[in-house]
């Protein structure tokens, strides 16, 4: 086994490594949402990210919740695909142009941090429920249906307002008939 690769023999170990994988995906999303929040121009973006970092710190402690029911604690392990999905986010941030398409772009980006997180949390929520752990499941559900209602929120922003605040006549190339 290499060094520092992590033991996969029963459910349980598998539930413990998720949830650390979760663990500093949340963590690392309390780091960044703050800077995304200040790139945004759209105040109903703005306002939608500055919950849903109130909410992502909700969901850590709720995390420490779940390790507490399991007699466990957090163990440091890095989370890479949230770290990728941050990175290319970062990219979206330090991007010039037309800030309403920014802005559209950093939708998007923050929809693949949801999608992530509810691939992550209905796993983890799957193992819970094999696992007969109820208390744990139950709280993992939580998250998971808060994960789901910000993509959902996410898509509203998109869909209803931000595309149709001229920005698609602006992003939309003339047509040559």
């Amino acid at each position: 086994m290499k060094q520092g690769s992590t033991q996969l023999n029963t459910l349980n170990e598998a539930l413990e490594s998720q949830l650390n994988d979760i663990y500093d995906a949340e963590k690392q999303l309390v780091q960044k949402l703050p800077q995304v929040a200040q790139a945004v121009s759209s105040a109903s973006v703005r306002k939608a990210i500055e919950n849903h970092l109130a909410e992502t710190r909700q969901q850590i402690n709720r995390l420490d919740q779940v390790f507490d029911l399991l007699d466990s604690s957090p163990q440091t392990k890095t989370c890479t695909a949230m770290r990728g999905i941050l990175q290319e986010a970062d990219e979206v941030l330090s991007s010039t142009g037309n800030q309403k398409v920014k802005d559209a772009v950093i939708i998007g980006a923050l929809q693949r941090v949801e999608h992530y997180e509810i691939a992550a949390y209905g796993t983890v929520c799957a193992f819970a429920d094999e696992l007969d752990l109820d208390d744990v499941a139950n709280l993992l559900e939580e998250t998971l249906e808060e994960e789901k209602d910000a993509d959902k929120e996410l898509t509203r922003l998109a869909e209803g307002g931000i595309f149709r605040e001229s920005i698609n006549a602006e992003a939309r190339p003339e047509r040559r008939v």
